[in-house]
Parts: C-alpha cells; structure tokens; sequence
C-alpha cells in the first residue's frame, strides 16, 4: 500500500506565502488500472470539490477492507493559487489575476516534446509502446523547469495525472445539468461512465482549441497515433471533463450520491473490487461539441429566458430576451433565437450581461458552420 496522503509545495510567488496540492493516494503504486481526479481546477466551482470529499470517504473505507485493485489518486482541490482569489469579497477562480489567463486553458503541448523521443523506439507491440510512451512523458516533465506558481501548479498536476488509464477533471457550469466532455476516441467506450454519472450531455470533440487539462493528456495519444500510423499506438488515457451541474448546486446528499456514481464506475472498470449496480440507461447520445449552440448577447442588459433547463428547443425558437432597464419603451427587447434543435443545456447565473457574454446553450445534432476554433468558453 502507498502513503494515503502528502502535500506538495508550489513555488511561491511572494515572500513569506506558501500554496499547497493536497494529494490522497488509494491502492498500489504503479497497479493498474490507475484513475486520476481533481476538482476545481476553475477554483469558483465549488460542487467538483464537494465530490471528491465524499469519494475520499469511500475510498478510505474500501482501503481499510483491503478493496482496491488498482491505483487512485485524488486531488480534491486542483487550484489553491485561484482559490486565494478574492476581489471584493468574491471569489474570482475562473482567472489566474495577474494576467496569465483562464487556469484551464494553455497547458504544456506535450505531444511536441513527445514526437522525437520516440524515433526508433516504437515496436509492434501497442502494450510496449503505452509504456515506452509514458515512460518518454516521464522524462520529459521531470526536464521541466519551474518558473513560476502558475507554472509550478500546472507541472505538478501533469505529474501527477499523465501515466493514468482514466483522468477525470470535475468541473460545472454556471447553471446547468450534468454533462461530460471527451474526445471522440473515447465513445462509445466511456458510454459506461456517462450513464453511471447520469450525465444528460456528452459533448464530443478531438481538439477544442483551448489545450484544456483534459486535452493535454486525451489527445496526445490521438496525435502520436496519427504520426506514427505504422505502429499500434491505443487511445491510452481516457480523459474528459465531468461538468457537476451549475455553481449554485453545492448540496450534500447530491454530492455524496455523485461521489457513490464515481465509486460504481470504479468498479465496473476492475479498480476496486465488488459488484456494482446494474448500469443505468442512458440518458443521451453523444453530439459533436460544434453542434452545440452557443448563444451570446448582442448588447448589454438584463436576460430574460422563456425555457428552463432540460426543454428541447426548436431551431427559430425564442430562448431569451435582453431587456434594457433604462429605456421606457416597454416594447423595446432584444430577442435572442435558436440556431438549432436540441437540449437547453444551461444558462446564465448572473442575469445582468454584457455584450458577447454567453447567455446560453443548446445541444443540438447538426454542426454549426459558426462553430470553429476555440469552441470552449474562454
């Protein structure tokens, strides 16, 4: 068995201040298969965090009755660094404040470094290859230099995360159902997972243009796979990222019920031991993520919806209207309309928009010619 928990210091940024990952280990190293979790990663959401307390505690006890078959790594807080982030008594964890950005956005292209190193050491072998693959990561991350506590945090995670068979990155929206993101090579074989979180979206994509965490480890082994196309190279780390709802559903029977979800799917794929429950039915097919529209707002206002989440919208269906206060003209209303058929999948917590501002979107089966690029919010 290995040391249940450490904490791993990151660089600091100023004198006299520490940050640290809190790291919880279940099972033995090295076993397989091997899962990874962190929550918060964008620190102002809350309900991923909640989860994880509660998986804790049900791996604790699985490792007390000597139930786990592989290896578990859980980081329950993802971004301490965000977390400290408090503007005016709010909470700003979506957004690294001193400029660097979106915390969940430009993370280390590992596929670059990775391609020479492999010259003349792929074999026939697909086994061989994951492991002269992760080996190569290996090396390639403990050569990283840390330059920064944004840089330390990110390097860190990656170490943590980039050997495992399953690499789950808990998230929400800002009011919305439950739903999953993963590239394509992974579905339908992580159908599993999407029925046993009742997850009532997936949203499928091979390269969201964000190099998001998830992506960073998902597609490169697309990639390599790609440019070696001589040598069996599997989709080896099935990561995605799990959306927990809305920022407002932090509820402790809910959470404990999702982290007992997370706990089956542990089962159902071999890394504990028992006997799950029958998988549930399906709550959705899986859509490509630029069939989902995106609606924004074309000017500044309050946003009024005529729908709640879950209603199939139509395509021409009228979904919201921006209303601005401080005209008389009760008349006046801008109309906001769908561009395609599909689920509201969420909506905007903060009613007061501004222009561009995201103010909903819609699961819908047709790819739209606007969606390209960047299809993550930023």
């Amino acid at each position: 068995m290995i040391q249940n928990s450490e904490y791993i210091d990151l660089l600091s940024n100023s004198p006299l201040t520490k940050r640290q990952l809190a790291v919880y280990r279940y099972g033995t190293k090295g076993a397989r298969p091997k899962i990874y979790l962190q929550a918060s990663l964008h620190a102002d959401e809350t309900p991923g965090m909640l989860v994880l307390y509660h998986l804790n505690h049900l791996l604790k006890k699985a490792e007390q009755e000597n139930n786990i078959i592989g290896e578990i790594v859980l980081v329950p807080v993802a971004n301490p660094i965000g977390l400290g982030q408090i503007l005016n008594g709010n909470l700003v964890g979506r957004y690294e404040l001193s400029g660097k950005g979106n915390f969940n956005r430009a993370w280390p292209d590992l596929y670059l470094e990775t391609v020479p190193c492999l010259e003349g050491k792929l074999t026939q072998n697909p086994e061989k290859n994951v492991n002269i693959i992760r080996q190569t990561i290996d090396e390639i991350l403990k050569k990283q230099k840390i330059t920064n506590e944004l840089n330390a945090l990110k390097l860190s995670l990656l170490k943590l995360a980039f050997d495992a068979d399953f690499v789950f990155d808990l998230h929400c929206d800002d009011d919305a159902l439950m739903h999953l993101f993963l590239i394509p090579d992974h579905w339908p074989a992580a159908q599993d997972l999407a029925c046993d979180i009742h997850s009532q979206a997936v949203l499928l994509c091979a390269d969201s243009g964000g190099h998001s965490f998830d992506e960073a480890l998902s597609t490169l082994w697309s990639k390599l796979a790609q440019t070696f196309p001589n040598y069996p190279i599997p989709a080896a780390c099935m990561a995605g990222t799990i959306e927990y709802r809305g920022q407002t559903d932090v509820d402790d029977n809910l959470a404990h019920q999702d982290a007992i979800r997370l706990f089956n799917f542990m089962q159902r794929r071999f890394i504990i031991k028992g006997i799950p429950p029958p998988l549930p039915k399906p709550l959705c097919e899986a859509t490509d993520l630029a069939a989902c529209d995106v609606l924004r707002s074309p000017i500044a206002g309050i946003v009024c919806y005529k729908h709640s989440l879950g209603s199939i919208i139509h395509q021409g269906d009228l979904v919201a209207e921006i209303i601005q206060p401080h005209l008389l003209d009760l008349q006046i209303r801008e109309p906001i309309y769908s561009n395609t058929t599909g689920l509201l999948l969420s909506k905007r917590q903060h009613k007061m928009v501004r222009p561009g501002d995201t103010i909903a979107k819609i699961v819908g089966k047709e790819t739209l010619s606007y969606r390209h690029g960047l299809l993550l919010e930023d």
